[in-house]
Order: structure tokens, then sequence, then C-alpha cells
């Protein structure tokens, strides 16, 4: 199904997210993080998130895959799909090893425990991991932790990934054997949102971008044109 066709996988409709703030002159005892956004996500698509740090594209990852709740406002997920939220050691527990941990997530991602042991062999060859597999996570590097939880949700099937900055961490053979695993995956039906700070992976592997900025979408579309906004935030003084 081509974007904008369509039912939408997932819909954000005027969510706004806001904490509260320890300065009370600080718009009046608030922080807003995101504020009054709305957006649609189509089935087989790849979405980037680019803006500065700190402008909530982690955030808008969490309301979309249902961690965080927004504080107005509506997420929709097309029933009967499945979501699955990677960043770096989100859900892994810390005293298991790589292989249980990557059996459970392949579990909680909707294989039977029987199609999850079946994925292991590949997740740990994929994720190079070698005897480490085998050893407690809480023993990881933060490159090793990526290297498993992406090549976990990669190997397992679920209907939108969102990926948050794993592609950006690791060693570059690593990192570019990630990206062309993301390529063929996007080739088919896959239903990516990708947040990366590597303007070169936003252009190369999304077909739609967005450019967050003040809590707001500034640009959307293209991602060579998204990528000039953000460009051009860049260049403003902060």
């Amino acid at each position: 199904m081509s974007a904008g066709m369509g039912e939408p996988m997932l819909a954000l409709d005027k969510v706004s997210l806001s904490y509260p703030s320890r300065r009370q002159s600080f718009d009046h005892g608030s922080h807003h993080v995101l504020d009054s956004l709305s957006l649609k996500l189509y089935e087989g698509e790849t979405l980037g998130i680019i803006g500065r740090n700190g402008v909530g594209k982690s955030t808008l990852l969490r309301l979309m895959a249902g961690i965080l709740a927004p504080t107005s406002g509506k997420v929709r997920q097309r029933p009967g799909k499945t979501s699955s939220l990677l960043t770096i050691g989100l859900g892994f527990r810390p005293d298991l090893s790589g292989r249980d941990n990557a059996m459970l997530a392949a579990m909680l991602q909707g294989a039977s425990a029987r199609q999850a042991r079946g994925y292991l062999e590949e997740i740990k060859e994929f994720s190079e991991l070698g005897d480490s597999f085998e050893e407690r996570v809480k023993t990881y590097s933060s490159g090793m932790l990526a290297r498993l939880g992406f090549t976990t949700a990669l190997k397992t099937h679920v209907d939108i990934l969102l990926i948050d900055e794993v592609l950006s961490v690791g060693d570059a053979q690593f990192r570019e054997k990630a990206e062309e695993a993301m390529k063929s995956r996007i080739s088919g039906e896959q239903t990516v949102v990708f947040v990366s700070h590597m303007e070169g992976q936003v252009r190369d592997i999304c077909s739609r971008a967005i450019c967050l900025h003040k809590g707001s979408i500034l640009a959307e579309g293209d991602p060579v044109d998204v990528l000039k906004a953000y460009g051009a935030i860049l260049r403003e003084p902060r």
C-alpha cells in the first residue's frame, strides 16, 4: 500500500505532552515537550524523524509505542497490528543472558516459544556477539546492547518497527551491515519510524521525513527537503 492511501497504521491526533517544571516561572509550571502534534503513518513507509537534541524525538517514539501516554490528544494504532520500540537496552533484563533476553523479546513481539527458539542462532550470528551471547546483559557495552536489540527486532516480525538512534552506535562495519539489513527489510512490507542524527541515513533509508522543532513539526515530506529545513535550524543561534 502506498503512503497516503487507506487507513493509517498509526495516527497521532493533536498529541501534546508536558512535564511539570521545577521552575515555576517557566511557562506556569509546565514544560511542553510536544504541542498539538498530528501525524499519520502508512503501511510500508519509512518515516524519518530529525531535529536538534532535546526536541522530543525519543519522546515521540515512546508515545507511538504506547510506553508514554499523551497529556492530551490521541494515539491510535490500527487494531491487530504490533509495534516494537528499538532503543538501547529498553526492556532487557540485566541478570539474564543475551540468549534469554533475545528469547523473551521475540516472545513479547508475538512469537511462540518454538518460533523464538528458531530465531536464536540467527540472532547470535548476525549480532556478532559470539560467546557473549551466553553472558549476562549487565556485562554488555552500549554497542553490544544495540547489536542485540537491533538484531532481535530485525529477525522477529512486528508490523511497525520504531527505531531510536540504534543504527548510530557500534562500529562502522556493523552499522553498514545493519543499514543494508534495514534497506532489504524496508523494500518489503515493513513499516518503520526511524530517529537518527545521521543525515545520510535519513536520506538513504527513509521515504518521508519530519523535522521536529519547538514541540511541533516544522517540515514534513521528501527527506532531502526536510533535511534542508533542519540544516537551516542548525545554523540559527540557540
